[in-house]
């Protein structure tokens, strides 16, 4: 009785053999499209990483050139005359 299913057991394992070569081709599929994919996203954020960077450097850049500008002397003399009345000075001269 051990024969017959001696065979029968043999031709599963040809079958087995064949589903498993088609799982690992299938997986490695999936895995090269989810490398690839995960490559892209890395480049996606390195661009836009660089992009940020560029914009803060040229606002980092307008602000210390309207600092620069920004050092005349923007202060105008006022005296008080008398209660609440004032008189200011030095608001028609440009520096």
């Amino acid at each position: 009785m051990s024969s017959p299913a001696r065979p029968a057991k043999m031709s599963f394992t040809g079958l087995a053999a064949v589903a498993g070569m088609v799982c690992s081709v299938v997986a490695a599929l999936v895995a090269t499209v989810l490398a690839v994919a995960l490559a892209a996203s890395v480049l996606v954020i390195a661009v836009m990483g660089g992009a940020l960077l560029m914009l803060a450097s040229f606002a980092a850049r307008a602000k210390r050139t309207a600092k620069a500008r920004s050092q005349e002397p923007q202060i105008i003399e006022a005296r008080n005359v008398g209660g609440h009345s004032w008189v200011a000075y030095g608001w028609d001269r440009r520096a």
